[in-house]
């Protein structure tokens, strides 16, 4: 097996827990669907926020589906001018033998204008 890396991202309406919480979790449930992934697949999990979202972690909304010995960690976006706003992205480590090109990179919301080239 080979470690592989999953991109996605969603967007949020406001800065709200719930509507994070929905989003992260449908986020990393689309991502383990869409890719045929357990939590035994996963390595890690890193999160990246806008900077104008602080209401909640969003690891802390991902916790309900993925198992609590897997490594999650947050950090805050670069605050690029223009940049869209209220958007969380993940980067998923996963055990897989698929090859790269057969990851299937998730974007919800809105977040599908981020990356058009390899949006599922």
């Amino acid at each position: 097996m080979t470690v592989r890396a999953i991109r996605g991202a969603t967007c949020l309406t406001q800065d709200d827990v719930a509507e994070m919480t929905d989003a992260v979790v449908e986020l990393m449930q689309e991502i383990l669907d869409k890719n045929s992934l357990t939590n035994d697949d996963l390595v890690s999990v890193f999160f990246t926020a806008t900077p104008d979202l602080h209401s909640a972690f969003p690891a802390a909304s991902a916790r309900t589906i993925v198992a609590p010995d897997v490594p999650l960690i947050c950090a805050q976006e670069i605050d690029v001018a223009g940049a869209m706003a209220r958007v969380i992205r993940v980067m998923v480590h996963v055990n897989s033998d698929l090859p790269r090109s057969d990851m299937k990179h998730i974007y919800l919301r809105g977040a599908q204008a981020l990356r058009q080239d390899i949006a599922q």
